[in-house]
């Protein structure tokens, strides 16, 4: 049978997804995949008559039940046709199952779940990636147009990017809790929002990726963060062989949501490295902890992530082995593009590419 991945591309209104999509296509078929792309579920049902904004909730949830039911569905029947390709196949769904839970109350949406045999962590698994474009009105207002799809309903007005900020965030939210959830931002160039779409999808599939320093800075929060998503991460480095990198992440989120990774990092030359990611169950979590490193302790810290002006940023608030650090990551910033600091934030220092700053080292017993 052939290699499968499925991957799921999102975002709130305005994002980029359609014209992404096309480039997805056009690239992986010339990387030697079948790329099938799986239609855009809640748009078959608004072209067809079903409106979301109608004051009937009979009709709206039934609705709503009838969507997950039909996305699940037709990813199904594409992997059925992926199992017989003799390529490499990537399963592209224009928007995943739990896109549908930020359209929906809390309750309705365990319903839903249960009568389709499921539930929120369930779906989860189903997708080996999920890659969130930030829509336009959060930071490139000057690009936000509903001229591209009819059916969209949060205009292109003051309030209209409220609604469309709001959708973008809640959407984020659903899929928080995926061991490989990647947010990519809004630049100042569409195709360098583009390019970076290829490089996750890239880093998913196994290819070599150029190696990239991500930009951190040493920080103090001065006033909340709204809108932030926060998490508990354990992190414990295990024995590797030389010039590899293996790291076992354990990450919290409220409600009792975890989520364990394991990642291998290898450079593989001057410019390039493999990167392997993939989730793991609490019981092989707690065998691999018998591999752990004994020249590095383990990192416990507190993230909290959030958009701000179409930039995705993550602070790290350290508590062992270090305390009183704290660490702020521009996740995908252009190497041209300057970053857009929250008023929020008060920059101490700028540490990228400063090696005592990488967990890899923070974590080491001195």
């Amino acid at each position: 049978m052939a290699e499968i991945k499925k991957i799921v591309l999102t975002g709130g209104p305005c994002a980029g997804k359609t014209t992404a999509l096309v480039k997805i296509v056009e690239y992986f078929s010339g990387m030697g995949y079948k790329v099938f792309t799986v239609p855009e579920v809640p748009t078959l049902y608004s072209t067809a008559g079903w409106n979301y904004l109608t004051p009937n909730r009979d009709l709206y949830y039934q609705g709503e039940r009838a969507i997950l039911e039909t996305q699940l569905t037709l990813e199904d029947q594409f992997t059925r046709l992926a199992e017989v390709c003799t390529k490499p196949v990537l399963i592209v769904c224009d928007r995943g199952a739990l896109d549908i839970s930020a359209y929906i109350k809390p309750e309705e949406w365990d319903e839903i779940t249960a009568m389709a045999g499921t539930d929120a962590n369930g779906l989860r698994e189903r997708y080996d990636a999920v890659l969130h474009l930030v829509s336009a009105a959060d930071g490139a207002e000057q690009y936000y147009t509903t001229a591209t799809n009819a059916t969209r309903y949060e205009k292109a007005d003051e309030e209209g990017l409220r609604i469309a900020r709001e959708l973008d965030k809640k959407v984020i939210n659903a899929w928080s809790g995926h061991s490989h959830l990647r947010v990519i931002n809004n630049h100042d160039d569409f195709n360098a929002k583009l390019s970076r779409v290829i490089k996750e999808i890239s880093h998913v599939l196994g290819l070599p990726q150029p190696l990239e320093k991500e930009r951190l800075y040493k920080v103090e929060v001065i006033d909340e963060i709204p809108g932030a998503i926060e998490s508990e991460i354990t992190q414990t480095y295990l024995v590797a062989e030389p010039g590899c990198e293996v790291r076992l992440r354990r990450r919290e989120w409220s409600r009792g949501k975890v989520v364990n990774v394991h990642r291998s990092k290898k450079r593989i030359s001057e410019i390039e490295e493999i990167e392997t990611e993939r989730q793991v169950d609490n019981n092989l979590y707690e065998q691999m902890l018998q591999q752990a490193d004994p020249y590095r302790q383990t990192i416990r810290k507190r993230r909290q992530s959030f958009i701000w002006k179409g930039q995705h940023f993550e602070i790290d608030t350290f508590m062992e082995p270090v305390s009183d650090l704290v660490i702020l990551q521009s996740k995908g910033v252009a190497d041209e593009e300057s970053v857009k600091f929250p008023p929020f934030i008060r920059v101490l220092e700028d540490v990228t590419g400063n090696s005592q700053y990488y967990n890899y080292n923070i974590a080491l017993r001195r």
